[in-house]
């Protein structure tokens, strides 16, 4: 192949990944049906007609975008879940790490939000995709992780989905329901200050709620806090009721 076609094709990989960069951001911001593709195109630099030369509907524009940014998140996930470490400490840097996805992955938390509604309307085609790519060989990975912790004695003797729902599931409330709390409290949840409170305090929290010997477990939690730096933020906003 010569250097010209080389570069032609570095070129028009450079587009496309320009192109789903800025569909990210669009559909993020305002849903599947909201998105419009002239901002999408004018945001990448290039027309619409080179826009539909890679993608050639908005849904399809919308799967690749989604599958991109799932799969780094699917990457990022499965590195944590293979780390050094015993099971239960990569449990909780499985928890920590999801925690800071939430407040440093938003474009992401904000698809998966809109297609979580769609997916309970029946309207989902995106999902089913996902979840056999990305997200089933990392809940594999982690449903071995819990076991072998439960196997050597390091955390009690429960299901493995129960953990993950009760570790993972409580980052989700927290942000939900930060609405309310601020109403009832009068103080931001979402503060960088609380943020950095919350993210410590679940971590400490499985430590003590998990394993066997507490101690242990109040040592792995400092351990993981301390070595783990909170991704930075330009403030963080709970988005629900987009236009999906």
């Amino acid at each position: 192949m010569s250097d010209q076609s080389n570069s032609a094709g570095e070129r028009s990989a450079e587009t496309r990944a320009r192109i789903l960069d800025a569909a990210l951001r669009e559909f993020a911001a305002h849903g599947l049906a909201g998105a419009r593709t002239e901002r999408i195109a004018s945001a990448a630099g290039v027309n619409k007609a080179l826009l539909y030369y890679h993608f050639d509907s908005k849904e399809k524009l919308y799967l690749a975008a989604f599958e991109k940014i799932a799969e780094r998140v699917r990457d990022n996930t499965m590195a944590v879940l293979m780390g050094s470490g015993t099971a239960g400490e990569r449990v909780l840097r499985a928890a920590l790490a999801h925690f800071d996805r939430i407040i440093g992955q938003q474009e992401f938390q904000s698809l998966m939000q809109q297609e979580m509604m769609r997916l309970h309307k029946g309207e989902s085609g995106v999902m089913p995709v996902l979840l056999k790519r990305v997200f089933e060989p990392a809940l594999i990975l982690y449903r071995t992780m819990v076991r072998e912790a439960v196997d050597t004695g390091e955390i009690i003797k429960a299901d493995w989905m129960q953990i993950q729902l009760s570790s993972l599931g409580a980052n989700v409330f927290y942000f939900l329901s930060a609405p309310i709390w601020k109403m009832i409290h009068g103080e931001d949840p979402l503060s960088l200050e609380a943020l950095t409170s919350r993210r410590k305090a679940i971590v400490e929290f499985l430590g003590q709620a998990l394993f066997t010997d507490r101690t242990h477990g109040a040592e792995l939690a400092a351990k993981v806090i301390a070595d783990t730096p909170m991704p930075a933020i330009n403030g963080y906003r709970v988005n629900l009721g987009r236009n999906v």
